[in-house]
């Protein structure tokens, strides 16, 4: 027991830069690299034609699932997923860093969707059930237009991070070297524009829905790219983001490996 208490002493010392909290961070971006493979995948065969499948994270691990060894899979990404929770909480907690909260809520979504799946339960609720059950309290299509505009803000960050190659400040410098390098960070840049975009259509969903007061407008990442899809040029565009989505997910794995915490 004194050599538990010591370790997570040593834990709130020193942060992210503990190794137990880099292995963590490391297991769990690995994990939501694959989630984000799989999206771009279903993306991609969304803009084939192919809408057996959703483009979100849930349809992601529910094609995880079919796979041989399928619940393994899905319940390795749930502990992935709540890795990093334990990463992000840790750097709200310890290095007061608060954005890291949001960023701790998603794959918190994320890893709670991993274990509906694993355990049989993943097809139940939706998007727009939660958010009726919000726009029907006192100021809820404000509400619902505050989160709106919320994820907007979200994927414009994204996109300015992308662009800026901001995401450079988490990888190591060993990652960023030669040919391999470079080619780290255009995955970086490509991705991260790509899956801010994606994300500024959900909230566009959300503004929309609280606009017309109907939930039903709303939707996850699957309607979106759904909403891409049925636009102007859909399947050229929604192929052009699912294949930036596929570059993004490809990043997080090498981010695992040259994570800089």
């Amino acid at each position: 027991m004194g050599a538990i208490k010591e370790s997570v002493g040593e834990v709130a010392h020193r942060g992210d830069d503990h190794p137990w909290v880099r292995h963590a961070a490391r297991a769990g971006m690995a994990a939501y690299g694959v989630v984000n493979l799989l999206i771009g995948w279903l993306a991609l065969q969304l803009a084939l034609g192919d809408q057996s499948g959703k483009a979100d994270s849930s349809g992601a691990l529910h094609e995880l699932a079919k796979q041989p060894l399928g619940a393994a899979l899905v319940w390795a990404v749930a502990i992935g997923m709540l890795l990093l929770v334990l990463w992000r909480t840790v750097e709200v907690v310890v290095d007061h860093e608060w954005g890291a909260g949001v960023k701790a809520v998603i794959y918190a979504a994320i890893g709670i969707s991993a274990i509906k799946v694993a355990v049989g339960e993943g097809s139940k609720g939706g998007t727009d059930s939660w958010t009726a059950q919000l726009m029907s309290l006192p100021g809820g299509q404000l509400l619902v237009g505050a989160v709106g505009v919320a994820i907007i803000g979200y994927a414009l960050k994204q996109v300015h991070k992308g662009w800026t190659e901001g995401f450079r400040e988490d990888l190591e410098s060993e990652g960023q070297r030669g040919d391999l390098g470079s080619a780290y960070v255009t995955l970086g840049k490509i991705g991260y524009v790509a899956k801010g975009v994606a994300v500024g259509v959900v909230g566009g969903l959300f503004v929309w829905a609280a606009w017309e007061h109907q939930a039903k407008k709303s939707g996850g990442l699957d309607v979106a790219l759904q909403t891409v899809l049925d636009a102007p040029a859909g399947p050229v565009l929604l192929f052009v983001i699912a294949l930036g989505i596929v570059c993004y997910g490809a990043f997080c794995l090498v981010r695992a490996k040259h994570l800089d915490t």
